[in-house]
């Protein structure tokens, strides 16, 4: 006797099929031709009258356009409805006119931010029966945000295979220098189990030989800003071999004091004393808050907590490759949930006003202290921003570089 099994029907609703539809025509577009499969799906499956990708340049002052003519002028993020949304990290709607909003998402990959899609669709679409008084999203709206995180999944895999993206990141042309250290850099802003990080370097188009890592494990986040010396590309030359020398050290799954050993060997042999890097490592255990700290040069720390900003000193030891097989020794140093970590190089601390006077920890710690109601991935910019204003709107003499750790805690 043939015997049927029943199979329970399994129910997709629309919604469902619609976002696959959108998830897999991302995944399966060609490098270069993302937009334009986000555009075709946004528009048959949302009724989207309009579809842009704009992405955060290198200086992090504008969102410039992906695709349309030639020519457009890129849109602030600092007085926008797009930058808007870039800075708050949230979903932002504004009316467009005719029976129309546009929507500005943002478009992030683990707190790494690249952009913002923003999308016209007709008035009735942007939100649903799910959206309250208080204008919290839902709806239509909450699928077009998880649309743009799969977007900025995609772009950063594009990114292995085409210049497009990074073509666009360009207001002005990159100096060599700065080409090599922007292929060095890890994200400019993550967030993980217990901390965020934000950071930035000026001049961001001339940079040459500052420079920041991180690498975070289930049990360890690891940080390093550096400063190599000299101009131009021999500096990121020697930034590139020093920074290179530690992420292999430490992939090897070596304590950081035996990172820096083997990175100042490195250097020492390649350059034998006549040029060296300055570094400020650190490696936290995630899950208690304790840290270890080589510190060998000259990028310092700040640290805000309760309200306070100090400047945490720890034991000088000698900057890489400055003389053959030096002993690295890690200090311990421990972080408590709600502080705020500030590392900045020489470019920032020691820059002088047109008067002739340096920035130093007083300017400094009230920059950070200004900050302290900012996301971490803002931090970086508000106290460059701060600095310009000291340094009287010149063109920056050395490079800059503003590193912000917010440790929350497991």
């Amino acid at each position: 006797m043939e015997r049927r099994i029943g199979v329970t029907p399994v129910v997709v609703s629309p919604v469902t099929n619609r976002f696959a539809a959108a998830e897999r025509a991302l995944r399966t577009a060609a490098p270069h031709e993302l937009v334009d499969a986000v555009r075709r799906i946004l528009v048959e499956q949302y009724a989207a009258v309009g579809v842009e990708l704009l992405m955060a340049d290198y200086g992090l002052t504008v969102l410039q356009p992906v695709s349309g003519p030639r020519g457009r002028e890129p849109l602030s993020v600092y007085d926008t409805a797009a930058g808007r949304a870039f800075g708050a990290q949230e979903p932002y709607v504004e009316p467009a006119g005719g029976g129309r909003v546009r929507a500005h998402l943002p478009v992030t990959v683990r707190g790494d931010r690249l952009g913002v899609l923003s999308v016209t669709l007709p008035e009735d679409g942007e939100r649903d029966e799910g959206t309250d008084t208080n204008g919290e999203v839902s709806g239509v709206l909450g699928e077009l945000s998880e649309i743009a995180q799969v977007l900025g999944h995609e772009v950063v895999v594009a990114e292995r295979a085409t210049d497009l993206y990074l073509r666009v990141r360009r207001r002005d042309r990159l100096t060599l220098a700065a080409e090599m250290q922007w292929q060095l850099l890890p994200a400019r802003s993550g967030t993980g189990p217990g901390y965020a990080l934000g950071a930035q370097l000026e001049p961001a188009y001339a940079v040459h030989g500052d420079n920041f890592d991180w690498s975070a494990t289930a049990d360890h986040l690891t940080l390093y800003v550096s400063n190599g010396m000299g101009e131009g590309t021999e500096a990121a030359l020697l930034t590139n071999l020093a920074v290179n020398a530690l992420r292999n050290a430490r992939r090897a799954g070596l304590p950081i004091a035996d990172q820096a050993a083997l990175a100042d060997q490195a250097v020492h042999a390649h350059y034998g004393g006549r040029s060296y890097l300055s570094v400020l490592m650190l490696d936290v255990e995630l899950a208690t808050g304790r840290a270890q700290v080589v510190d060998a040069g000259s990028p310092r720390l700040l640290r805000l907590r309760a309200g306070t900003v100090e400047r945490i000193g720890f034991e000088a030891q000698l900057p890489l490759g400055m003389f053959e097989e030096t002993d690295y020794a890690a200090q311990p140093f421990r972080v408590e949930p709600g502080d705020r970590l500030v590392f900045v190089s020489d470019g920032v601390h020691a820059v002088a006003s047109p008067a002739g006077e340096a920035y130093g920890d007083a300017a400094l710690a009230r920059a950070i202290s200004s900050t302290r109601l900012l996301p971490a991935a803002e931090v970086p910019r508000a106290v460059l921003r701060e600095l310009t204003g000291h340094r009287g709107g010149a063109v920056p003499q050395d490079d800059a570089l503003v590193v912000c750790l917010d440790w929350h805690g497991r």
